[in-house]
């Protein structure tokens, strides 16, 4: 970016909230640019032992007195015979009508991920990669502007992704299960193994802020000989995004230069048979061709050059 030049203003859909790291509970946060059709809110934590209950609230404003509207009231109970877990919406400080859903697919002392999707209708939710439940709106998506958590668990992260790019019309949850690394910030230049390579499925997902004066980014897959048959290189200078082969040749992804000074960005790269789907910001950018005998003998991930990384994220089945 040159001195002195303009960013042209982001719409909404490029608006990215960033990951959030081991919050103390009770956490309410505001939602950035609310709820709408094909939004998720990624939840990873781990229940307690000694875990009663705890609640997820999509609520309609924050304020303390008179209590919000909850749109969508998400809550897991372990104290009962049998574990369930009770949807519900909050109306003029009015509870409606419970639903219920037995067969929790969550356990005492155990990790887990939890993944909303809002569709136009309803919401869905799947507990470690399973579609658990799904539930209707009683009051507008729309109206929906704060995420809160409370009870007995542990939080882990909590994710935001605009809209769910690898699914046409953003009506199923992404393939893969999410995983954190150890530490929330990556210093770059580095690198993660893979031990197990890629196959049909796998997620990899990158998240992290753009430092002040940005050089250039490259994120690389090497076999387990080091040669590197995949580079993915997003260049400062020009503005451009470029699949790299092994020879040094590029080629231009054709799409807006969507990587900002100081701002989050977040890359999604969907392994399918044939190669990779990329995506940035929430937006689906196309694919590039890899064997699957290639994807499969990928053994790392490495990330180059000036960058500055808030999380960091690698997803597998």
């Amino acid at each position: 970016m040159l001195p002195g030049e303009k960013l042209d203003p982001l719409p909404d859909t490029f608006i990215l909230q960033p990951p959030v790291f081991h919050p103390v509970v009770p956490y309410v946060t505001t939602i950035f640019g609310g709820l709408r059709a094909g939004k998720m809110v990624m939840l990873q934590g781990v229940v307690p032992l000694k875990a009663r209950r705890f609640q997820v609230d999509f609520q309609c404003g924050c304020s303390l007195h008179p209590r919000p509207d909850i749109a969508i009231h998400f809550n897991p109970r372990f104290h009962t015979t049998k574990p369930h877990v009770i949807c519900n919406t909050l109306h003029n400080g009015l509870w409606q009508a419970e639903a219920r859903w037995p067969h929790l697919a969550l356990q005492k002392g155990a990790s887990f991920l939890i993944l909303f999707l809002f569709g136009n209708e309803e919401m869905k939710v799947s507990v470690n990669g399973q579609h658990f439940l799904h539930y209707r709106y009683r009051l507008p998506l729309s109206r929906v502007d704060t995420l809160g958590i409370f009870g007995d668990i542990l939080v882990k992260a909590v994710g935001f992704l605009n809209i769910n790019p690898f699914s046409e019309g953003g009506s199923e949850y992404p393939v893969g299960y999410p995983f954190l690394l150890k530490s929330p910030r990556l210093e770059v230049p580095c690198l993660r193994p893979l031990p197990r390579g890629l196959w049909p499925g796998q997620v990899i997902v990158l998240r992290g802020l753009v430092l002040p004066e940005p050089k250039d980014f490259t994120l690389s897959l090497l076999d387990e000989a080091a040669h590197v048959p995949v580079t993915l290189r997003a260049s400062f200078t020009d503005r451009t995004l470029a699949w790299v082969s092994p020879w040094g040749r590029k080629k231009l992804i054709l799409a807006p230069f969507l990587f900002y000074p100081q701002r989050f960005f977040e890359v999604l790269l969907l392994c399918q048979e044939g190669g990779l789907k990329l995506a940035l910001n929430g937006q689906g950018l196309g694919a590039t061709s890899l064997g699957q005998q290639v994807l499969e003998r990928l053994r790392e991930l490495r990330f180059w050059r000036k960058w500055s990384y808030s999380g960091e994220q690698l997803c597998a089945p």
